[in-house]
């Protein structure tokens, strides 16, 4: 199945439109962006965090709101359900299920604060805002639940040229992992943390997701790139560099282009076991030693 015809497939409800208790907008990127100043505007007026809380528990009886919060992102409000996010309209009369960006900050908010939320359930390869409110919505797509994995998937990365890399951690560790990031992804910055306390090699190579390809750029292209990479993943501005040969970064977008990697962190094992998405130390750790068994 293509791409299109699967995301065509995962946007379909399962119930005809006219028998859906909310009218429900499925988004991507671009769509948030649009649909929130729309369904604010839709709302007609701003009730407070408690007014649209009530409003949820009566209109999604099945789903149990833990949380509203409307300050959080402007003309919208953010629902947490248990482990799960969605977005309403500041009247709670339109549901939004998907990932909302700040274009400013190039940041995944959704994926921010799922982490926030539960680090171990971000098992997908981005964001799953898919909430508990399939049951009263019937938006999820058939068969997929929120800690669904992917099937076992191998990657060689023999092919691939070792300009591209940066290589930190541990030289003579035990285990090594190849992984694509993202400098702007937030489930990047969080593996970088987990990896940081392991015993492990790290050979990194950073491809260009969010349009991060000129902070690849400069820290390709630092005196120091381990330092600069670090300095990154902690929120620290590095110094501006001069150009330099990145000829090995368009390597591994070329690459990643045509393995269809389209989202950060991938983690490749030495044998060419892959696994999409953030994942915690625990699960690494086991993972890690079932490749040496």
């Amino acid at each position: 199945m293509s791409a299109t015809s699967r995301w065509a497939a995962w946007r379909k409800p399962r119930l005809p439109l006219n028998r859906l208790p909310l009218r429900v907008l499925f988004t991507g990127v671009g769509l948030v962006a649009l649909g929130a100043a729309g369904i604010a505007m839709a709302g007609g007026f701003a009730a407070t965090d408690a007014e649209v809380a009530a409003r949820l528990r009566d209109r999604l009886p099945k789903t149990e709101i833990s949380r509203v919060d409307c300050s959080r992102i402007e003309g919208i409000c953010e629902v947490t359900a248990g482990s799960n996010l969605f977005y309403v309209d500041r009247g709670g009369r339109y549901l939004v299920i998907g990932r909302v960006y700040d274009m400013e900050t190039r940041q995944d908010l959704t994926a921010a604060r799922l982490l926030e939320i539960n680090p171990d359930m971000l098992l997908g390869g981005s964001a799953s805002a898919a909430v508990a409110a399939e049951a009263d919505v019937g938006a999820m797509p058939p068969g997929r639940t929120e800690a669904a994995e992917e099937p076992p998937r191998n990657l060689s990365v023999a092919g691939l040229p070792k300009a591209g890399a940066i290589i930190w951690g541990n030289p003579s560790a035990r285990d090594t992992v190849t992984i694509f990031t993202d400098f702007r992804c937030s489930y990047c910055r969080v593996l970088h943390a987990a990896l940081s306390t392991m015993d492990i090699r790290v050979v990194e190579r950073p491809i260009s997701i969010l349009g991060s390809r000129d902070l690849s750029d400069r820290v390709f292209c630092a005196r120091d790139r381990v330092a600069a990479l670090h300095a990154v993943y902690n929120g620290r501005d590095i110094p501006e560099s001069g150009p330099c040969d990145t000829s090995g970064l368009d390597a591994n977008e070329s690459f990643a282009r045509k393995q269809g990697l389209g989202g950060t962190p991938v983690i490749v094992r030495s044998d060419g076991a892959m696994l999409e998405g953030f994942r915690s130390k625990e699960l690494l750790v086991r993972w890690l030693a079932e490749g040496r068994s």
